[in-house]
Formats: C-alpha cells, sequence, structure tokens
C-alpha cells in the first residue's frame, strides 16, 4: 500500500505561479511512475503530467506543456509540478498518482494504483 500527501495549493492570480509537492510511503519510490492528475467542478478528472521512475521520461498535456514541470527526487520520495502562467482555466483540485507497473497507459487516469487526496489550486483572473 502506498500513501500519497499532496501540498503546495492555493489561490494566486492569473499569470502567477504554484509548486506542488507530492510525497509517498513507498519503500522503493523509484520503481513507480507518477502523474498529476486535475478536477474541475462538473469535469471529468484530466491528465496534466507525468514522469517516469528513473525520472528520465516526462509527459505533458497539450493544455500544460511550457508552463508545468513535473520533476522527482526519489532520496526524498517526491515528486514536484512547477506550474507558471497560471490560467483561471487551470483551476481545480490536483491529485497525485501512482503505478508500479512498467507498461500501462501513463496518461489514463484508470490506470494508476494509488491516489492522494488532493489539493485545491485556485487561479483568479
Amino acid at each position: 500500500q502506498v500513501q500519497l500527501v499532496e501540498s503546495g495549493g492555493g489561490l494566486v492570480q492569473a499569470g502567477g505561479s504554484l509548486r506542488l509537492s507530492c510525497v509517498a510511503s513507498a519503500r522503493t519510490f523509484s520503481r513507480y511512475a507518477m502523474g498529476w492528475f486535475r478536477q474541475a467542478p462538473g469535469k471529468e478528472r484530466e491528465f496534466v503530467a507525468a514522469i517516469r521512475g528513473s525520472g528520465g521520461s516526462t509527459y505533458y498535456a497539450d493544455s500544460t506543456k511550457g508552463r508545468f514541470t513535473i520533476s522527482r527526487d526519489n532520496a526524498k520520495n517526491a515528486v514536484y509540478l512547477q506550474m507558471n502562467s497560471l490560467k483561471p482555466d487551470d483551476t481545480a483540485v490536483y491529485y497525485c498518482a501512482a503505478e508500479p507497473s512498467l507498461h500501462f497507459s501513463i496518461r489514463v487516469a484508470g490506470s494508476y494504483d494509488y491516489w492522494g487526496q488532493g489539493t485545491q489550486v485556485t487561479v483568479s483572473s
């Protein structure tokens, strides 16, 4: 069982930045691919970014590419999401997810076994 705890959400003005953190309880954290997803009210959960266990490969949604950066520190069992140039459309609850499989659909929420409780990000116009 892996527990994930997100932090770093908050209220920010459009154009501003936030950095989300997710700390995992996994013993072998480097085995897990990590993803960030978000869900706005009335909408489905959508992919934001993901990173492989080694940190060598990263993936982004078209809507976040160039503005968001995902990274990880395996020594700290942590994954981060640096969000720059935030827009009101980025407002959502952001979730961290973990998956130990090597071959899975990294952009698909249903592919992940473990989820955090979420952290609210609100971007005002």
